[in-house]
């Protein structure tokens, strides 16, 4: 079974394939590859397609876009919360972030920029206690560690030893 999908070619030398939260498909391509090949790509991908489509859409009924009030509570709640638990990991893992700010991303839960800017969603307050612990002491290692290497890892596992269960929690 082919999938409907959106091309975007670019100047890209490999092929990808998306599952947006809305549910579209996007095949990412590049400029001068064969429609054929993208074809085939995507009709051998068909099995991943299927199990990411049920996946958003399992996500999007478990957590639904909020209300204006609730999504005010949950940006007040991150801004007291989240701000509170970077100023704890960074103190415990001496470490001082360039500025940290709360975000509306819809993709990421959090980013570290080159210069040391953190940012979160305010969406990871939907999540366990211990998922944004997760979130918050990844984004802080990567002010030592711009990549997620061993080192990186290793870091983390310092101040968060069951970190993998905590990743786990972040995709339920």
């Amino acid at each position: 079974m082919s999938h409907e999908y959106r091309l975007i070619r670019s100047a890209r030398r490999s092929l990808a394939i998306e599952v947006t939260r809305e549910g579209e498909v996007l095949v990412r391509a590049p400029q001068r590859m064969a429609q054929s090949t993208i074809e085939h790509f995507v009709t051998s991908h068909t099995a991943w397609i299927e199990e990411k489509l049920h996946r958003q859409k399992t996500l999007a009924e478990k957590y639904p876009e909020p209300d204006a009030a609730e999504r005010a509570a949950l940006i007040a709640a991150a801004n007291e919360i989240i701000l509170e638990k970077v100023a704890r990991y960074a103190a415990q893992m001496g470490l001082t972030p360039r500025r940290v700010r709360i975000t509306d991303a819809k993709k990421r839960f959090g980013s570290c920029s080159g210069d040391n800017a953190l940012c979160f969603s305010w969406r990871l307050m939907r999540y366990p206690d211990a998922a944004i612990d997760y979130v918050v002491v990844h984004e802080l290692a990567h002010i030592v560690h711009k990549n997620h290497g061993p080192a990186f890892y290793a870091m983390i596992a310092r101040y968060l030893p069951d970190y993998r269960d905590r990743i786990k929690l972040l995709k339920e």
